[in-house]
């Protein structure tokens, strides 16, 4: 019995690791996954997630079964992220518009709305909707002019009940920065949630060089909120 008892601590001692080394090759895939989407977007094959990692792709799919699974974890994290950066100006900033413009600053410089969930920069043009309100989220302004780019919200997406990424609660403490910011008269009017979330989206260009990465995105944003922000008549 002493033999067997000792066996099944040898079996315990053995299967630690086990569990220490899948937690770490996680931490690796997630952050390889991170990368990569952030670099390439979410069209970037699993062997470039794997290659990233340093592990096998077998590893990669063994923790996640299909590509979109790994896909919707990478955006859920990035969503409650900006969703976490958005409540955070809302509540620290009294100024409507340094509210919106911390959230904007915060959020480019973490990155991460090169990594928004697909459905949420889902854009087209507005004609192609007139009329049917299709594709409004909250707070956005009802009137459009020609050509102008909708963001197709978390509810009016193909499978979005299901999608669980978060959006939805995104897209709506957003709404509140922008709404704030408009009625304080220091946003443009027609100035929308999509484009708020399009500019988190573009102005954080993925560069090799990480100083080179944070001056352009700080420039970029710079232009950005100057053509956000209301002018005087």
């Amino acid at each position: 019995m002493s033999a067997a008892a000792g066996g099944g601590r040898g079996d315990g001692a053995r299967t630690t690791p086990l569990r220490v080394d899948a937690q770490r090759n996680l931490e690796h895939v997630l952050r390889a996954a991170r990368e990569v989407f952030g670099e390439l977007g979410y069209g970037a094959p699993m062997e470039d997630v794997a290659r990233r990692a340093r592990v096998g792709v077998g590893t990669v799919y063994r923790r996640f079964p299909s590509k979109d699974v790994l896909v919707r974890r990478i955006a859920e994290e990035e969503t409650s992220r900006l969703t976490d950066q958005a409540r955070a100006a809302l509540g620290q900033e009294d100024e409507p518009w340094s509210a919106l413009s911390r959230f904007l600053r915060t959020s480019v410089a973490s990155g991460a709305g090169r990594l928004l969930p697909p459905q949420v920069l889902r854009v087209g043009v507005a004609e192609e909707a007139a009329g049917s309100g299709e594709g409004r989220v909250p707070h956005q302004r009802t009137q459009s002019g020609p050509g102008e780019l909708r963001l197709v919200s978390e509810e009016t997406s193909p499978g979005a009940a299901e999608d669980g990424t978060g959006a939805a609660a995104l897209l709506e403490v957003v709404g509140q920065l922008v709404e704030r910011a408009r009625a304080a008269g220091e946003l443009r009017p027609d100035v929308s949630v999509s484009d708020v979330l399009l500019v988190i989206a573009t102005a954080a260009p993925s560069l090799p060089d990480a100083a080179q990465q944070a001056a352009a995105s700080a420039r970029l944003l710079d232009i950005l909120l100057e053509g956000l922000r209301s002018r005087p008549v």
